[in-house]
């Protein structure tokens, strides 16, 4: 049974006045404000509050009682604020659910501190920029493989201070991100381009300047996934990916980006639910099915404790990724999985146990429970739990979540400066220009690009689905009203799940020019005797089957026609015989009355002249012929002008 303690009035003092010495007083001022005595604060909280500081579910959704199915929890209400309250939760996390427009998530989260006054949460969110956004409000930025494409380290940095800004205004003070995974997989399904590149370099460069802009906003920054899931086939969320390098690759790749973020100073690191056998091979019995697995890295006190903390030196907070994801509640159930990540020095466990209702509350009873167990029968050690709490609050006085030296503002002014940030005019011309500038013209044979239609020229757009449609067409229509080309007819047809048509072919007739959006997340054409078999129409393969069909007839019939890759630059391989192909490094269209992300029209502006392409690969694109192969190398894009390839960039400033 959990019981609450009140913290007493020396407890509160603490939180306002400056002690020296002990492990745990801070070095420093934050900000010129007193800082507070660590040890003496943890000495004071009793076991069920140091066990909460380690805990951060998820409030994604919320049933209230006597109502219906649970709903997005936009709005906070007495029933969460009791959980947070009985279990001393030190943070929650929030996703798209949650954060509908900027007032209300304002309010949301100043109802949660609300809930914990005497030891502020962290409110977190995975707002890496790209496809991985949740703000409905937002700047969702060209994405990581973007800035690599770019290679500028100012874009990145603009990212870091964009992204901080924005979630310092909504009172959030946690961002998971930056990935600093180097994706050297073709085939990873769940990284791609959320990484900044395959050179272990160039992703430590960006990542340290999107740290550093995260960081001057007082917005902490965390690393993901240690200690790489860049390499992997298999998607964590669904199953339990492995990575079989040795030592010695996974110290020159993988690890590089990581090491140099601890030199750098970044605020906390979240693991990934990945086996990394040359690490640690303790074998495990699976609960899903009997059969003995490997532990993956979050679970590892090899990898956590002996590589990150001994051997890399990082003395930060640790997070894991995703409790709930498959790769660990299938393999090892919420309670085990929970104690194991404690065990294996993790501070954080994120997203431990489904809490949609106060019927559910009992899976965070039993985990937390589970948890007080085996601290009290020393399992888990209690100074570990100490040493834990202790690098949560140092963290949260570092970033001033517990400073109460000073009045926070009142809510309607936190309301009104989030108002002015959140989504600003000025983030989005940066956005853009971010956006443009990694544009990555890879083929264009015969000058097809750019376009140049004539008044009342047809333009036919294709791509996977309704919102991409939109914004292709949108962003066609606002160069013509800009007067950056003359007024066109734009046609349209989506294409998920579909075979090649009868409509698709008298769209293509009936057209001058035409453009389609590749949606690739991992390349599966079926290749006979040295070529891709289009003989095969299948709706299951319409990922790639549909986009070469349109490419095959739209050659055959001398149409101006180009590819432009929306998801995986590594999908243009499938498209070797088009004239035109380009990378924009991001597939969100427009919907609910925005752009989601700047990159297909940035692609757009391209195609038809009003920007210039300049980015160059931060990747290898392998041949889907011949996989051993380089269709594109590292560093390759085209001049539009002169069709020479660009000079290979480093990372300027």
């Amino acid at each position: 049974m959990i019981i609450r303690k009140t913290f007493t009035a020396g407890f509160a003092i603490l939180l306002i006045i400056s002690l020296l010495g002990g492990h745990g007083a801070a070095k420093e001022s934050v900000k010129g404000k007193p800082v507070m005595n660590i040890d003496e604060m943890i000495a004071s909280m009793s076991l069920d509050e140091k066990i909460g500081q380690m805990l951060m579910p998820d409030f994604r959704n919320w049933q209230k009682q006597g109502e219906g199915k649970a709903t997005g929890f936009i709005e906070m209400n007495s029933e969460v604020a009791s959980i947070i309250e009985k279990y001393h939760l030190g943070g929650v996390i929030l996703f798209a659910e949650n954060v509908v427009d900027t007032e209300q998530t304002v309010r949301l989260t100043d109802g949660l501190q609300k809930a914990s006054p005497d030891l502020p949460l962290f409110i977190t969110i995975d707002q890496e920029g790209g496809i991985v956004t949740r703000l409905q409000t937002g700047t969702n930025l060209p994405g990581n493989m973007a800035l690599g494409a770019a290679r500028k380290e100012n874009y990145a940095y603009q990212t870091g201070a964009i992204i901080g800004s924005e979630l310092l205004s909504l009172g959030i003070n946690v961002n998971f991100g930056p990935s600093v995974d180097v994706n050297n997989n073709p085939s990873n399904p769940v990284i791609g381009v959320r990484s900044f590149s395959s050179d272990p370099s160039l992703v430590s460069k960006l990542g340290i300047q999107t740290i550093k802009g995260l960081q001057r906003q007082n917005m902490i920054a965390t690393t993901k996934h240690f200690p790489g899931h860049g390499d992997t086939a298999v998607d964590s969320h669904y199953g339990l990916p492995l990575v079989a390098h040795d030592k010695e690759r996974l110290r020159t790749i993988e690890l590089v980006p990581f090491q140099k973020a601890i030199d750098a100073g970044v605020d906390m690191m979240m693991t990934a639910h990945v086996q990394f056998p040359a690490f640690d091979d303790t074998m495990y019995t699976s609960k899903k099915d009997g059969q003995k697995i490997m532990v993956p890295a979050t679970l590892s006190d090899k990898v956590i404790t002996g590589l990150l903390r001994e051997e890399m030196g990082y003395d930060g907070v640790v997070v894991t990724d995703a409790l709930n994801m498959l790769a660990i509640a299938d393999n090892f159930g919420q309670e085990e999985a929970v104690v194991l990540a404690i065990k294996s020095g993790v501070d954080i466990a994120l997203m431990p146990a489904q809490v949609n209702s106060l019927d559910m509350e009992k899976n965070l009873t039993s985990v937390f429970n589970a948890v007080k167990s085996a601290v009290e029968n020393g399992e888990i050690l209690l100074e570990q739990v100490n040493n834990s709490v202790a690098r949560i609050l140092e963290l949260k006085v570092r970033r001033g979540i517990l400073d109460k030296s000073a009045t926070a503002p009142p809510l309607d002014k936190k309301i009104k400066r989030a108002l002015q940030v959140v989504g600003s005019v000025e983030h989005s011309k940066k956005e853009r220009k971010m956006a443009e500038d990694a544009t990555t013209l890879l083929k264009n044979e015969e000058r097809t690009l750019p376009f140049k239609p004539r008044k009342n020229d047809k333009v036919l757009v294709l791509a996977p689905f309704d919102d991409q449609v939109e914004s292709l067409t949108r962003s066609i229509r606002e160069l013509a009203d800009k007067k950056k080309i003359k007024r066109v007819q734009v046609t349209s047809m989506s294409y998920s799940g579909k075979t090649f048509t009868d409509e698709a072919v008298r769209l293509i007739n009936e057209a001058d020019y035409v453009i389609i959006g590749s949606y690739i997340v991992k390349n599966d054409p079926v290749v006979k005797d040295g070529a891709i078999d289009d003989s095969i129409q299948d709706a299951k393969r319409w990922a790639t089957a549909f986009p070469r069909a349109v490419m095959n007839d739209a050659n055959k019939k001398g149409k101006a026609f180009v590819v432009m890759s929306l998801r995986n630059p590594y999908d243009v391989a499938n498209f070797e015989e088009a004239k035109a192909v380009l990378a924009v490094y991001g597939y969100k269209g427009y919907s609910n009355g925005r752009y989601r992300q700047p990159n297909i029209p940035a692609g757009i502006s391209a195609i038809f002249g009003a920007s210039k392409p300049r980015g160059t690969l931060p990747i290898d694109i392998p041949s889907v012929i011949n996989p051993s192969e380089k269709l594109y190398e590292f560093g390759y894009g085209l001049d539009v002008n002169s069709g020479k390839p660009l000079k290979m960039k480093g990372v300027a400033n």
